[in-house]
């Protein structure tokens, strides 16, 4: 693989690529990637929704402009095309873990434990997925089976903030303040933003 000292010189290279061959997904593609590394979601965009012109089946760009969706707050239009995604490659773990993620922002817990059951099916060590789910479960009052998801995350990624909160919040549940504070201190290491209502409540156990 050819080395770039910078994104700009890697855009310039798939750019000169793209005019020799303008029909290459796989280009448009990683072109709409560095586009997206840079935080230009317009241009990446384009490149993805002419990768998909080129490449009907291209799962991964159907993903892609499903998070450019989300950017822009259009819960429905990322929900579109993760759906679309799952119809084109039905065992690939990103878009059902997107598409749970969704239902949950929309409330529909249900739906969203049943996409998310799914992602980590196809990927069990999806850590995102183990985290959402650990959310949905907790949301359904299914204490146990969210310390067994998120243990699982923990386990797989250390720093993966949610996952600690979503513990904190269980042990908190069954009233063993001491290991609720031990992983809300976790979650705050690792950058997470705690609700502060509950890290007062989580203060008069210490």
């Amino acid at each position: 693989m050819e080395q770039f000292d910078n994104i700009d010189d890697y855009i310039a290279d798939l750019k000169k690529k793209k005019e020799a061959s303008p029909t290459c997904s796989n280009t448009r593609y990683n072109l709409g990637v560095a586009h997206l590394s840079k935080r230009e979601f317009m241009e990446a965009e384009r490149e993805f929704l002419t990768a998909i012109e080129e490449s009907p089946k291209m799962a991964e760009a159907y993903v892609q402009l499903g998070g450019i969706a989300m950017q822009r707050g259009d819960l429905d239009g990322c929900l579109r095309y993760n759906i679309t995604a799952t119809k084109q490659r039905p065992f690939f773990a990103v878009p059902w873990g997107n598409i749970g993620f969704v239902y949950m922002q929309q409330g529909d817990v249900d739906k969203a434990i049943g996409a998310l059951k799914r992602a980590i099916k196809y990927d069990p060590n999806f850590v995102q997925a183990l985290a959402t789910l650990g959310s949905a479960y907790f949301n359904e009052g299914e204490i146990d089976d969210c310390i067994e998801v998120c243990e699982k995350a923990v386990k797989l990624a250390e720093n993966f903030g949610p996952a600690w909160n979503n513990l904190a919040l269980c042990y908190a549940e069954k009233e063993d303040f001491t290991k609720a504070i031990e992983c809300i201190d976790k979650a705050i290491e690792t950058g997470f933003e705690a609700s502060p209502d509950f890290l007062k409540e989580l203060e008069a156990h210490r």
